[in-house]
C-alpha cells in the first residue's frame, strides 16, 4: 500500500473528509456516521436510521458473518438458528420469505401477529410483579390522605400549613434532589430487578417507621426515606417491562404502569375507610403501616422473573442474555432474533455517543432542546394541572367543605375508584386520538371542573348542594385527567428523545414530575389559607387553561412518528411551530367549533406515512 496521501480515497460527510478505510463493515460500505454534529439535521437522521434499525441494508452473506462471529465470540451453540434468526431480524415482517426457516420457527413468528398474547407464564409473572410495584407507588403516594387527618391533630401542625406541606410532600422532594439521579447508578450496578428489589425493602422499612412515629420531626424523616423507594422504582420498572416484553404487546405491557398505579392510589384510599373507625391513635398508624404488604410481595416476586436481557447485553453477558430471552418467549428463534438485534442495536447506540457530553446537548443541540421543553411541559402540567392535590388532600378537602371525617374519606375512596377505572381507556385513547389533540381537549376540561368546584364554594355550607357539588366537581375532574394528561406525560417523554438521549432524558423527566409534585404538595395548605379553598382551585383551573396554550403552541404531535422523522418535526425552531399555530386559529374555530367544511389546510410537516 502507497504511503502518500494522495492515493487515498475519500467520502465526503456533512462534516468534511472520511477516508473510505475507515467505513464501518456493518454499515453496508456507508460512510461511519458522524455523530460530532448533532445540529445538521440529514446527520440527526442518519444516526436515527441507524439506530431504528441497525442491520437495515447489510447484504445476507455480511450478516450472516455477523451471526457467525457473534455467537462464536459469546460461546454460543447453533450457529444455522442464530443465522437464521438475524435474517429474521433484519426484516421481520418478511419471514414467510426466508426459505432456510423451519415450519415450526415459521409458525412460531407468525403466532405473534395472531396470538399476540400467546406468551410463557414467566412473562406474565413478570407484568403482574411490574403490576405489583405500580400498586406499591399508588399505595405510598395516597395513604397520607386519611392519614393526616389524625396526625396533623395528634402532632400539634393542623394549624401550620408549612410543616403540614413539608411533612405530606417530603418523599417527593427526595425523589427531585436525590433519589431519581441515583436510579442510573443502581440500575447499572443492581440490574433492573436488584433496584426495585431494594426500592421495595426501602418501602416496607419506612411503612413501618412511619407506623411508629410519635412526633412530626420522626414522621417527615420517615417519609423522606420513602422518597429512596419510590424514586428509582418509578423510572426502573417501565423500562423493565418495555426491555423484556415482545415488541408487539410493549407498549401494552409499559402502560400497566400507569393504571396499576391508580389501582394502589384506589386502594390506599381504601385502607383509610377500612380503619378508621379503629382507635384515633392506631388507625392512621394501620393507614400508613398498611403499605408495608404490597413491597413484601414483590421482594419474593422479584427475583422469580427472569432480569432484563438488555441489562444483561450492556455488561456483555450475552449468554445470560439469551437464557433470559428463553423464558421470556415461546421459540428458541425468537431469543436467538431478539438477541442478536438487542446486541446490534446496543452497538449503534454506543456508537452515538462516542466523543459526546449527553448532558451538553440538552443546551447545546436545539433537536434535544426542544424535546426537553415538549417533555418538561407535559411533566411540569401532570402535577400542576392539580390532580395530586386530590390525591393527598381530598379527605381533609371534603371534611372542609362540610363533610364529616368518615364521608371525607369515603368520597375520596370514591375518586380513587374513579381515577382507576377511567385509566383503563387509555389503552385506547393515546394511540387512537394522539398525545397533543388529548391533551388540548381534557386541558380545557379539567380547567372547567376546577372552576365549577371553585364556584360551589360561594353556596352557602348550609345548602345540601354544596357538598354534594363539590365532590361532582372532583369526580369529573377524575374523569378527564385519567385518560389523558395521566398516561400522556411519561409516553410522550419517552417517544420525543432521540435514542442517543432517552435515559438521561426520562431521569430529566421524572425529577421534574417529582419535583412539582414536592411544590404542589407543600404549597397546597399554604395556599389553601391565603387564597380560601375556592381560590385556590380557581388558581389550578387557572393553570389548565395555561397548559392548554403551552401544549397549543409548543407540543408537537408524536404519535406514529418514528424516530427519523421526529428529528425533522424538532429541527423547525419552536417559533415557526407556534407561529403556524397561531395563524390557523381562524381556520380551527370554523373548522372545529363551527363546523365548517372548508378545504384542508397545508401541514405543518407531511404525515408520518409520506417519506420525508
Amino acid at each position: 500500500m502507497s504511503g502518500n496521501r494522495d492515493d487515498e480515497k475519500y467520502s465526503e460527510t456533512s462534516s468534511g473528509k472520511r477516508r473510505i478505510s475507515d467505513i464501518d463493515e456493518a454499515s453496508n460500505g456507508e460512510p461511519a456516521i458522524d455523530n460530532s454534529d448533532l445540529n445538521d439535521v440529514e446527520n440527526m437522521k442518519k444516526i436515527s436510521k441507524k439506530l431504528e434499525n441497525p442491520l437495515a441494508g447489510i447484504p445476507e452473506d455480511k450478516l450472516a458473518r455477523m451471526a457467525e462471529k457473534f455467537v462464536e465470540e459469546n460461546g454460543l451453540e447453533d450457529r444455522e438458528l442464530f443465522i437464521r434468526a438475524a435474517m429474521v431480524a433484519q426484516n421481520p415482517r418478511e419471514y414467510q420469505s426466508i426459505a432456510s426457516l423451519t415450519d415450526e420457527e415459521r409458525d412460531w413468528i407468525e403466532k405473534e401477529t395472531t396470538h399476540k398474547w400467546h406468551h410463557p407464564w414467566q412473562l406474565y409473572f413478570l407484568a403482574i410483579a411490574n403490576a405489583m410495584a405500580a400498586v406499591v407507588q399508588g399505595m405510598d403516594e395516597t395513604v397520607v390522605n386519611g392519614a393526616q387527618l389524625f396526625y396533623l391533630r395528634i402532632f400539634g401542625i393542623q394549624d401550620n400549613d408549612l410543616l403540614t406541606g413539608l411533612v405530606n410532600g417530603a418523599p417527593y422532594l427526595c425523589c427531585a434532589v436525590f433519589a431519581c439521579w441515583l436510579t442510573a447508578p443502581l440500575n447499572k450496578y443492581l440490574g433492573r430487578r436488584g433496584t426495585i428489589f431494594w426500592s421495595c425493602v426501602i418501602a416496607v422499612s419506612a411503612s413501618i417507621w412511619e407506623a411508629f412515629t410519635y412526633n412530626w420531626q420522626q414522621l417527615f424523616a420517615a417519609r423522606l426515606v420513602l422518597g429512596l423507594g419510590i424514586g428509582p422504582k418509578s423510572a426502573t420498572v417501565p423500562v423493565y417491562s418495555a426491555e423484556c416484553a415482545p415488541a408487539n404487546i410493549r407498549g401494552a405491557l409499559v402502560m400497566q404502569w400507569q393504571v396499576w398505579t391508580a389501582f394502589g392510589i384506589m386502594l390506599g384510599n381504601l385502607m383509610s375507610v377500612a380503619f378508621f373507625n379503629l382507635p384515633e391513635d392506631v388507625g392512621w398508624r394501620l393507614m400508613l403501616g398498611s403499605t408495608v404488604v404490597a413491597p413484601i410481595i414483590v421482594c419474593c416476586q422479584i427475583y422469580i422473573s427472569p432480569e432484563s436481557p438488555r441489562w444483561y447485553l450492556k455488561r456483555g453477558e450475552v449468554k445470560k442474555a439469551y437464557n433470559s430471552l428463553l423464558l421470556l418467549r415461546n421459540h428458541k428463534i425468537q431469543a436467538a432474533r431478539d438477541v442478536f438485534y438487542m446486541h446490534c442495536a446496543i452497538k449503534a447506540e454506543e456508537e452515538s455517543r462516542k466523543g459526546r457530553n449527553l448532558i451538553l446537548d440538552f443546551v447545546k443541540v436545539p433537536r434535544v432542546t426542544r424535546a426537553c421543553l415538549a417533555s418538561t411541559i407535559v411533566m411540569f402540567m401532570q402535577q400542576f394541572c392539580g390532580i395530586n392535590v386530590i390525591a393527598y388532600y381530598s379527605s381533609q378537602i371534603f371534611v372542609e367543605a362540610g363533610f364529616s371525617e368518615k364521608s371525607g374519606i369515603l368520597a375520596s375512596l370514591g375518586a380513587g375508584i374513579i381515577n382507576w377505572i377511567f385509566a383503563l381507556p387509555a389503552f385506547y385513547t393515546i394511540d387512537t386520538f394522539g398525545r397533543r389533540n388529548l391533551l388540548l381537549v381534557t386541558f380545557p376540561l379539567m380547567g372547567l371542573c376546577l372552576f365549577f368546584v371553585a364556584g360551589v364554594y360561594h353556596i352557602p355550607e348550609t345548602s345540601k348542594a354544596h357538598i354534594g357539588l363539590i365532590a361532582l366537581g372532583v369526580y369529573l375532574f377524575e374523569v378527564v385527567y385519567s385518560p389523558g394528561e395521566g398516561p400522556v406525560p411519561f409516553t410522550y417523554s419517552a417517544e420525543v428523545y432521540p435514542l442517543t438521549h432517552r435515559e438521561v432524558g426520562m431521569s430529566l423527566a421524572t425529577a421534574t414530575t417529582w419535583l412539582f409534585n414536592f411544590i404542589l404538595s407543600f404549597t397546597w395548605p399554604r395556599l389553601r389559607s391565603a387564597f380560601t379553598p375556592s381560590g385556590a382551585f380557581a388558581y389550578y383551573g387557572a393553570w389548565n387553561i395555561v397548559g392548554f396554550f403551552l401544549v397549543f403552541l409548543f407540543l408537537p404531535e408524536s404519535r406514529q412518528f418514528t424516530l427519523e422523522e421526529l428529528d425533522v418535526v424538532f429541527s423547525k425552531p419552536i417559533k415557526e411551530f407556534a407561529m403556524y399555530q397561531i395563524r390557523h386559529i381562524p381556520y380551527n374555530f370554523r373548522t372545529k367549533i363551527l363546523r365548517q367544511r372548508l378545504p384542508p389546510k397545508k401541514p405543518f410537516l407531511p404525515p408520518p406515512w409520506l417519506k420525508l
